[in-house]
């Protein structure tokens, strides 16, 4: 046990805060974008269709891991600033199992949501089918309840969650070499990473095929599972390392950089879906009517 006061073994005073910085921005820009998706899809009418709820789903899962990052952001700035919370994760032991379920639940919900839209867009574009409400809301539902399921189980005693090695974030624990932690990552690892990452592939690949005969896709179908696997990928890349060789051999400061990679999922994920997807565009448009309504109802005055 370091001293009391004392940063955490590998980092210096400077690291934490630029950690803490970077954790603010990457949690409030990935906040600020989803939350602009949401009210989109409140506010305009036009976007209330079953493939945009799949788009919706994702956005209030992104929403989450944001959140979750601005907790960590929170506990990273308190670390480097007040020195009586160095060695104290500031929130109690209960918070972080808390934490480490939030985020984890958040985290899988991205990630599966991720494939469903994969799957709408497939559905839509190579079908030529309309996407059923029921069959919308049933893969909404389904993808929060297994998420919630699989982020349940480190609680009930299959994996755990633990500091990450900052001390100032929650999430699932390295394996500790036993076969319930390990078992537990590479199962977990399968359904809810390399399944999702192969529907997404699949998905836009056979898009691509079909709808090249007729000009580009309408939606970018590359930068998704770009996302899904630069994002994420480096994140599982740790953690099946950790389970194989230990963490002796990754610098803290190394094993620091996935979760920094992985938070910033959230904004590239609203820029390619929301922006690329004309979604915003549809809140400004529905703004200027508005504006001019309002001239024309001063005019007539």
């Amino acid at each position: 046990m370091a001293e009391a006061g004392s940063l955490p073994t590998g980092f210096g005073e400077l690291e934490v805060l630029a950690v803490g910085v970077v954790l603010l921005v990457e949690a409030l820009a990935g906040l600020s974008l989803n939350s602009l998706t949401v009210l989109s899809f409140c506010t305009s009418p036009e976007l209330r269709t079953p493939s945009h709820l799949l788009v919706l789903s994702l956005a209030l899962a992104d929403s989450g891991v944001s959140l979750n990052t601005l907790t960590g952001a929170t506990s990273s700035l308190l670390r480097s600033l007040c020195p009586c919370l160095r060695r104290r994760w500031p929130y109690g032991s209960g918070g972080c199992q808390a934490h480490g379920f939030q985020g984890f639940a958040a985290a899988l919900a991205s990630i599966c949501s991720s494939a469903a839209v994969a799957w709408g867009r497939y559905h839509h574009y190579c079908t030529r089918s309309r996407l059923a409400w029921s069959t919308a809301g049933s893969l909404v539902l389904f993808v929060w309840l297994s998420s919630a399921f699989w982020a349940a189980l480190p609680l009930l005693g299959w994996g755990h969650y633990d500091y990450e090695p900052l001390g100032t974030c929650c999430s699932l624990g390295y394996p500790r070499g036993d076969r319930n932690s390990t078992s537990f990552l590479f199962i977990m690892a399968f359904f809810n990473f390399l399944l999702p990452l192969f529907i997404t592939l699949t998905s836009y690949r056979l898009m691509e095929q079909k709808l090249r005969r007729t000009g580009p896709p309408q939606v970018n179908t590359t930068l998704p599972a770009r996302t899904l696997l630069l994002g994420w990928g480096p994140y599982a890349l740790l953690h099946l390392c950790a389970a194989l060789a230990g963490t002796a051999l990754i610098p803290p400061r190394l094993q620091v950089v996935p979760a920094l990679i992985a938070k910033m999922v959230p904004t590239v994920n609203a820029v390619n879906y929301a922006l690329g997807s004309g979604i915003w565009q549809c809140l400004s448009l529905q703004r200027s009517g508005w504006d001019s309504a309002q001239r024309a109802a001063r005019v007539l005055r």
